[in-house]
């Protein structure tokens, strides 16, 4: 079975290619955790905010996202005491604005889901990747995402962030053209 070959350098990786990465993601909860973890990954590779996931999970109380929005300086604190994630005062900061971001668009839309899929009209973007050095960083969809996100008060929103979470939760199918997963998803 041939899969895309970013994901070959560990079990977990190949884990999370074949039954995560690009899968259309609805659920507003999941939505909000890949945000975040995708923001934690920022500078650092994706194998680390990996290796981290079940951390971050239970850290952030499931990514439940009124909880997080309710975050005060103590949990703030013992967030950034906690060696299972990373511990950048910024980025905690910056989950927990999210999160109440998060609910001011679910105010609006109704759902995250909703707003997040607005962008395609529900509908997958599915890139033709012959060679994986061809994945683009960043699009004209993130680049639009990115700039909405940052009228609406999100922090580490900023396109290569925002293509990276599109690739995560589905919205774009960056899959190899090879890849068993870019057949199943098409």
């Amino acid at each position: 079975m041939e899969r895309c070959k970013w994901c070959l350098s560990s079990d977990k990786m190949i884990k999370y290619h074949d039954e995560y990465w690009g899968t259309p993601v609805h659920d507003d909860r999941e939505l909000f955790a890949k945000l975040i973890l995708d923001m934690n990954q920022a500078g650092l590779s994706w194998s680390t905010i990996l290796n981290k996931q079940e951390n971050f999970y239970a850290a952030f109380d499931k990514f439940d996202i009124k909880k997080v929005a309710s975050y005060d300086e103590k949990k703030e604190e013992e967030l950034l005491s906690n060696a299972g994630i990373i511990r950048n005062k910024l980025k905690v900061k910056a989950a927990i604005n999210n999160a109440q971001k998060v609910l001011e668009i679910q105010k609006e839309w109704g759902t995250f889901d909703a707003y997040i899929w607005s962008f395609t009209k529900g509908k997958i973007i599915q890139n033709i990747i012959k060679d994986e050095k061809d994945v683009l960083a960043t699009s004209p969809l993130s680049d639009e995402i990115s700039k909405d996100m940052k009228k609406r008060g999100f922090k580490f929103a900023g396109s290569t962030v925002i293509y990276a979470y599109l690739q995560a939760i589905g919205v774009i199918n960056d899959h190899a053209e090879y890849c068993f997963r870019n057949k199943e998803l098409k």
